[in-house]
């Protein structure tokens, strides 16, 4: 066998450390993309930020991506059915560990984070300190999303429950009276084109929603009498976006999860409103 040269060695060790790594970071050019296209599902709110990604994906690589969008929840339950999903991106842990907890799924790494914001009508005039006195008010329709088929409606659950720490009973009260308007199986979608929240906005099915504050930033550039109110800390609810890959998905699958978090990737996230992970 021939001597090696010293860069030789250098780079056959350069190499495998990539391999070891597990593709921290993804080559400006793969040497070869996969015929298929990588079939990622991932919660509604992530539609904007992941079809950037995705398109720089592409560019970067000659790998073609397949983008899902929907509840997280409901797109888990897609999944558990036999949808050929490689790489879930849900807007929460729960659901991705759901996965990797029946067996056949890597377990979830947090990639992002978001918050939760109110969405307000233009006849609603709260700040971050009466916000919560807004929102118990009997003549003021607090919309939410779908508690279990989508994580934005757990969480603002989950404010709710913060929120009776405040005041005694306010849980309760949110309770009764939340409209969940999205996120479920049956919720109405809007017209083509159409911003979910800034269409359940503009036909006054709320006069309050509760949505992540990058879908009310969303909304408001759709709608621009619509107004948008952060949460008061005491009331806040960090929101955790979790990503897992099929045990048996082909590399690029886990390319793809893995460039989530590089800088490139989450430089759009950030633009877009998200959290670092």
């Amino acid at each position: 066998m021939a001597n090696r040269s010293p860069a030789a060695v250098a780079a056959a060790a350069a190499g495998l450390a990539w391999a070891v790594a597990g593709c921290v970071a993804a080559p400006a050019q793969a040497p070869m993309a996969d015929a298929a296209p990588v079939q990622v599902y991932a919660a509604g709110s992530l539609r904007e930020a992941f079809t950037e990604i995705a398109r720089d994906q592409e560019a970067r690589t000659g790998q073609k991506v397949a983008l899902t969008f929907g509840a997280s929840g409901l797109l888990r339950e897609r999944i558990e059915k036999g949808e050929p999903a490689q790489v879930f991106a849900s807007a929460d842990t729960d659901h991705p560990q759901h996965l990797a907890a029946r067996g056949g799924w890597q377990a979830p790494v947090v990639f992002t984070r978001n918050a939760l914001c109110a969405l307000t009508s233009e006849q609603i005039s709260a700040t971050p300190d009466t916000l919560l006195a807004t929102l118990l008010r009997s003549d003021v329709r607090v919309g939410t999303s779908t508690p279990k088929a989508d994580p934005s409606g757990d969480y603002a659950w989950a404010l709710f429950r913060q929120a009776d720490k405040i005041q005694p009973g306010a849980y309760a009260q949110l309770d009764a009276k939340a409209l969940k308007l999205t996120g479920g199986a049956d919720s109405p979608k809007p017209p083509a084109g159409r911003g979910t929240y800034a269409w359940v906005m503009d036909q006054r099915q709320a006069d309050v929603f509760l949505t992540y504050c990058t879908n009310a930033v969303a909304a408001q550039a759709e709608v621009p009498r619509l107004r948008v109110v952060q949460l008061p800390a005491a009331l806040q609810v960090g929101a955790r976006y979790g990503v897992t890959v099929r045990a048996d998905a082909p590399a690029a699958a886990q390319a793809f999860a893995s460039a989530l978090r590089q800088p490139a990737a989450q430089a759009v996230l950030q633009r877009m409103g998200f959290g670092q992970p």
